[in-house]
């Protein structure tokens, strides 16, 4: 007699960052553990629109039900990737594409996990970023720009992600917000949430970045109570490139990058390397007591800072 299909598990991972072959092999080479495992993919996939979609359509066949957010690299409209699409209107055509394949975006309605650890809502989301973020002693948009280019730390994302139509980046980032937030209030109080962004929801996971002007670059303070506000059982983010766990006012996010070639050699070193895409539900480890503020990490973290 066949043994019995293990149960799903809810997995996340990001920044996998495709363009780098080394990477590429290691995405190759995931592999759900039960036919119901479901994989959520926080963003940096790749910046090429082909590499993108191949990357979808490898494990939308692996996986139950794939969920994607957008990351700022998804979001570049590089001279060497055939898509010259800018701005929303890129992330428009990559969500057409998304769903062509049955991946869930943020546009979707929001799928809910029923295996162990649910019913919960799995909510994708895309709220950007807005400049908030800044240095202290820096009381405008401008003067933290400014004092980052004093300091030789820019983002990237200053020439290859565009805003367009909007005006700015942190006006299309207050229109994610205002549009994300009212699908989260519309949701039953009485279901749990997995809040899943690219950039953290909250301020505090960019403490530790080795270069302190890059938070500029790394979410808005806008979302900052929404892990109080709409009922997450984990909140799972990327971006940093510095994967952990911390518990901010009791609730559980999760930094799931595979990042750079270079950082993973960089985590080798602290015994911790990549091992593969980390389980969101069911919770594999009973949750340690968190302050009612700040953070609690679960393991110690070398700083980075990305570009």
């Amino acid at each position: 007699m066949d043994s019995p299909a293990p149960p799903g598990r809810l997995m996340a991972v990001s920044d996998i960052h495709v363009g780098y072959s080394e990477n590429r092999l290691i995405v190759e080479g995931i592999e759900p553990g039960s036919p119901e495992d479901w994989l959520i993919l926080a963003g940096d996939v790749a910046e090429v629109a082909g590499e993108i979609e191949a990357v979808w359509q490898l494990f939308t066949q692996r996986f139950a039900k794939v969920i994607w957010v957008p990351g700022n690299h998804e979001l570049w409209t590089p001279k060497h990737d055939p898509l010259q699409l800018r701005g929303d209107e890129r992330y428009r055509h990559l969500v057409e594409i998304a769903r062509g394949l049955g991946v869930v975006t943020p546009e979707d309605p929001f799928p809910v996990w029923t295996g162990e650890g649910g019913p919960v809502v799995v909510a994708p989301l895309f709220a950007l970023y807005d400049y908030s973020f800044r240095p202290a002693g820096t009381a405008t948009k401008e003067q933290a720009l400014a004092l980052s280019r004093e300091s030789g730390v820019v983002c990237t994302d200053e020439w290859l992600l565009h805003p367009d139509p909007h005006p700015t980046i942190d006006a299309w980032s207050r229109a994610r917000v205002a549009y994300t937030a009212e699908r989260l209030a519309a949701l039953d109080p009485a279901v749990p949430t997995v809040l899943v962004n690219h950039w953290p929801l909250v301020r505090e996971p960019t403490d530790i970045l080795r270069y302190p002007t890059f938070a500029l670059w790394c979410g808005t303070t806008a979302t900052g109570d929404w892990h109080r506000r709409f009922r997450p059982a984990a909140v799972v983010y990327g971006h940093l490139h510095i994967p952990r766990t911390t518990w901010y006012d009791g609730v559980r996010f999760e930094e799931v990058s595979m990042g750079y070639p270079r950082e993973r050699v960089a985590w080798e070193a602290y015994g911790r390397p990549f091992a593969g895409p980390r389980q969101i539900l069911p919770y594999p480890a009973e949750p340690a007591p968190a302050p009612a503020a700040g953070a609690q990490e679960r393991a110690a973290s070398p700083s980075t800072a990305r570009s």
